[in-house]
C-alpha cells in the first residue's frame, strides 16, 4: 500500500552535485508532506563527504562505488546495478537527480526503467559540443532527454530544452541552488571567530584550479607555464593552487612550479575551506564548471581556461572571462587584471546572472503544485532578473 505522503528520492555521488542538492534536500526534508530519501553514490568518496558534514546530510543509501582510477564505465554500471535495486525497494513517486555526472545519467536511466519520474535539477545547460565539457555534455543531454521536471537555473537553460524539443509543460526556471549554498557557507563563515587566514591580506591572491579531461596534457602545461611566468613577473601577486589528486594533473603542475616564489601548491580543501580562500582572492582562473556560478556569486573575476562553456550567463554579464588556454592569451589577461584597476573592475558589481538565493524553495514549491499540495500558507517567490 503505498503511503499517503509522496516519497521523493535524492541521488548524488559527487561534491558539486552534494552542495547543488543540499539545500533542495534541506527544503524538503523540513516539509512534512513528502517522504524524503537520500542515496549516495558516493562516485568521489572523500571529497563528497566533506560537504555531507558541512549540510548535516545523512544519506538513507549508501553505495560506496569509488574506487582507484575508477573508469566511466564501471561507474556507470554500478550505479545501474544498486540504484535499480533501491528503486524497486523504495518504490519512490519522484526521484531528485542533479547536473550533469555519471551518477546523474545513470540514475536517471534506472529511473526510466523501472517507469519512475525524474526531477532534473539545474536542467538545461549545453556548450553544444559532445567533447568539451567530457563526459558531462553528453551525461545531461540523455538526462534531461528521459526526465519528466526541468528545474531550470536560468531562461538560457530553458530556451535550450525548447531548441531540443523537450515540452515546456515540464520547464520550470528556478536560478541555481549553489547561490543558496553559498549564502549558507558565508553566514557559517562570518559567524566564526579569527576566520582570516594568515597571510592572505598582503598579496594579490590569484587563486588556481585545474583538473579537467580535455585540459590535461599540452593544454594544462601551455596554461601552467603562462601562470608561472606571470607570478613571477607581478611581484604583488601570489598563486595558491589547490592541486587536484589526479596523477595526470600532478604529473603536469608540480615540475612547472617548483621553487617558484609566491606560489603555493596544497591539497585539495574542504568546501568550507576553499570558499573561504576564494572569497579573499582577487583573482579565480578555473576551468571548472561550479568555479564559473560561485566566484561571480562572491564577488570575483573568473578567467575561464576552457574552449566553450555551458554558462554562457556569466560571460555575458561580464563577471567571467573565457580566455582558452593559449599561453599569449592567458598572459594577457591575467596581466590585465592584475594591473589594469579599471578592467578589473569591469568585472565587479554586476547582477548575479545565476540567482538570488531562493531556488530550493522554488523548486518546493513547484513539486508540491505538481502533486497537487496547497501552496496558500507559503508567499509568492517571484522570479528574479536572471529569469
Amino acid at each position: 500500500m503505498k503511503p499517503s505522503k509522496p516519497k521523493v528520492l535524492f541521488t548524488f555521488g559527487t561534491r558539486p552535485e552534494a552542495i547543488k542538492m543540499a539545500p533542495v534536500v534541506d527544503s524538503f526534508v523540513n516539509d512534512d508532506s513528502f517522504l524524503t530519501k537520500v542515496v549516495l553514490t558516493a562516485q568521489h568518496r572523500e571529497m563528497l563527504d566533506q560537504v555531507l558534514s558541512i549540510f548535516h546530510i545523512k544519506g538513507d543509501y549508501d553505495f560506496d562505488i569509488m574506487t582507484e582510477r575508477q573508469s566511466l564505465e564501471f561507474i556507470t554500471s554500478e550505479v545501474l546495478k544498486k540504484f535499480t535495486d533501491t528503486l524497486k525497494r523504495e518504490k519512490p513517486d519522484l526521484v531528485f537527480i542533479h547536473g550533469d555526472t555519471t551518477t546523474t545519467f545513470a540514475s536517471a536511466v534506472s529511473s526510466f526503467y523501472q517507469d519512475i519520474p525524474v526531477a532534473h535539477v539545474e536542467a538545461g545547460l549545453r556548450s553544444w559540443d559532445l567533447k568539451n565539457p567530457f563526459p558531462e555534455e553528453m551525461n545531461r543531454k540523455l538526462a534531461d532527454s528521459i526526465c519528466d521536471l526541468h528545474f531550470c537555473p536560468t531562461l538560457i537553460a530553458k530556451k535550450n530544452l525548447l531548441k531540443e524539443s523537450i515540452r515546456s509543460k515540464g520547464i520550470y526556471i528556478t536560478g541555481n541552488t549553489v547561490v543558496d549554498s553559498l549564502k549558507n557557507i558565508i553566514s557559517m563563515i562570518e559567524n566564526r571567530n579569527n576566520n582570516s587566514p594568515k597571510g592572505l591580506n598582503d598579496d594579490k591572491i590569484v587563486l588556481l584550479t585545474m583538473h579537467r579531461r580535455e585540459s590535461l596534457g599540452e593544454p594544462m602545461r601551455e596554461t601552467m607555464e603562462a601562470i608561472r611566468d606571470i607570478i613571477i613577473r607581478n611581484e604583488d601577486s601570489k598563486l595558491i593552487f589547490p592541486v587536484h589528486k589526479n596523477p595526470a594533473v600532478r604529473e603536469i603542475v608540480f615540475p612547472i612550479f617548483d621553487g617558484v616564489e609566491r606560489v603555493e601548491l596544497i591539497e585539495p580543501l574542504d568546501y568550507f575551506s576553499f570558499i573561504e580562500l576564494m572569497r579573499r582572492s582577487y583573482i579565480v582562473i578555473s576551468d571548472s564548471g561550479g568555479i564559473q556560478e560561485e566566484a561571480p556569486t562572491l564577488g570575483k573575476p573568473v578567467l575561464l581556461t576552457r574552449r566553450v562553456t555551458e554558462r554562457p550567463e556569466g560571460i555575458e554579464s561580464g563577471v567571467v572571462k573565457l580566455i582558452g588556454t593559449d599561453s599569449r592569451n592567458v598572459k594577457e589577461e591575467l596581466d590585465r587584471l592584475l594591473n589594469d584597476r579599471f578592467y578589473y573592475e569591469s568585472f565587479l558589481n554586476k547582477k548575479n546572472p545565476f540567482g538570488d538565493g531562493l531556488a530550493s524553495k522554488r523548486i518546493l514549491k513547484f513539486t508540491r503544485e505538481i502533486f497537487g499540495l496547497s501552496n496558500d500558507s507559503e508567499e509568492l517567490i517571484s522570479l528574479g532578473e536572471f529569469c
